[in-house]
């Protein structure tokens, strides 16, 4: 097999890796485009929690690097980043919709364990709107994507192209 260096990348255990903007262009746009109509009309601080919690349940250290930095430029504060983690444990660092937020992001991301449970969609469906509902589950598959293709393809923490 023959690699092209235009579109790969060597992995730190020195396995090739595609690029995978590069690699699949429409589908990269594709998936930039749904990412930007899922976060429309959300609260850019609810985006970037939602991110964070699922890139830290993908073990996605490339996207967790990206969002908590994205989250800081957008005034978040350390004590509510080093607390998303175990938000359960330290709810009153966030809102109630914030916190249904982050219950649907963890039932949606690990979906094969357990579905997402009727009560943990009833507590969303409750605090946001269809519009908005519709919005933060979209967002709950962009950034699970977006996990996927970084570990993948290797993405390193730190080394973010935007």
């Amino acid at each position: 097999m023959t690699t092209n260096t235009n579109t790969t990348r060597a992995h730190s255990t020195g396995t090739a890796r595609l690029d995978f903007a590069q690699s699949a262009p429409k589908a990269f746009r594709a998936l930039i485009a749904f990412d930007a109509a899922a976060r429309e009309g959300l609260d850019p601080a609810l985006v970037e929690l939602i991110q964070i919690r699922a890139s830290h349940l993908n073990h996605c250290a490339y996207c967790l690097h990206m969002h908590t930095n994205d989250a800081r430029k957008a005034s978040e504060s350390e004590d509510r980043l080093h607390m998303v983690a175990v938000w359960r444990e330290a709810r009153h660092f966030f809102t109630e919709r914030e916190q249904a937020a982050l219950a649907l992001t963890e039932a949606m991301t690990l979906v094969a364990d357990a579905g997402v449970p009727d009560d943990v969609y009833a507590q969303a469906a409750s605090l946001f709107d269809e519009r908005e509902l519709a919005q933060v589950l979209a967002l709950i598959c962009t950034i699970n994507t977006w996990n996927r293709v970084a570990l993948s393809t290797a993405k390193v923490a730190g080394t973010d192209e935007r």
